[in-house]
């Protein structure tokens, strides 16, 4: 197993939370809008890095954190609880 892997697997523990809280918004928000309110907000991702975050396979940063927090309009801890 990989020291940066959590025990299941994921390269992230935000992923899970962030694809619920993308989904839940009305009207509902792609993965694609995601990726493009980043961009609006100053973070270089595309929608590729969404899903990768989604599933576990990319490592997230705290600026990224911060950013998908500050977009999905939530505090950054309700991103890291599982």
């Amino acid at each position: 197993m990989y020291k940066n892997r959590g025990p299941d697997g994921r390269y992230n523990i935000c992923g899970i939370r962030v694809a619920e809280l993308r989904k839940s918004k009305t009207p509902k928000l792609s993965q694609r809008g995601l990726a493009d309110l980043l961009q609006i907000n100053g973070l270089d991702v595309d929608k590729n890095a969404i899903q990768r975050i989604e599933s576990g396979e990319r490592f997230v940063t705290d600026i990224e954190l911060k950013a998908l927090a500050q977009v999905l309009d939530v505090p950054p801890e309700v991103l890291l609880e599982s």
